[in-house]
């Protein structure tokens, strides 16, 4: 739809249309995970540990669990998997060594740059043409819409 489209709808329909817009970027962004995970010769469930890995530094098995919602054999399958392709490093905690410390390794590093770096450049530049205020508004409207999200997650649980 093009802009002097949406800008004569009410707003009831421009909700509707932004809802079916976002809807339409998670299957976009579904689709790019999945070429990545693809791509890695992993599952997306892989590719979301080492997202997560990515984003922390650093977890323990248990909190890898509760991040993606895996029980304890899941999470032990899955990092072994992880480990023998080179994406990871699990360590001994140096406060427990009862307990381990898991890495994404340097090859996950490296491949995570090189597959999203040109879209988040080109993401980046198409929000240069946004005010401030602008800005600050689509992080507002992100953020809610991701606590919703992750509201409704344990809704749909039970």
């Amino acid at each position: 739809m093009s802009s002097e489209a949406v800008t004569g709808l009410g707003k009831e329909a421009l909700c509707w249309e932004l809802a079916g817009e976002v809807r339409a970027l998670q299957g976009a962004v579904e689709a790019v995970d999945a070429a990545a995970a693809a791509r890695l010769g992993i599952n997306q469930t892989d590719l979301r540990c080492l997202d997560v890995l990515l984003q922390r530094e650093s977890a323990a098995p248990g909190e890898l669990g509760a991040a993606l919602g895996l029980t304890t054999g899941s999470v032990t399958a899955m990092l072994d998997r992880l480990d023998k392709l080179g994406y990871l490093t699990r360590e001994p905690d140096p406060g427990d060594r009862r307990r381990s410390v898991v890495r994404a390794s340097e090859r996950t590093r490296k491949a995570a740059e090189e597959i999203y770096r040109p879209l988040a450049e080109e993401a980046n530049a198409g929000l240069q043409h946004y005010s401030v205020d602008e800005l600050r508004l689509l992080v507002e409207f992100v953020r809610s819409s991701r606590e919703v999200q992750e509201k409704h997650v344990a809704r749909i649980r039970g």
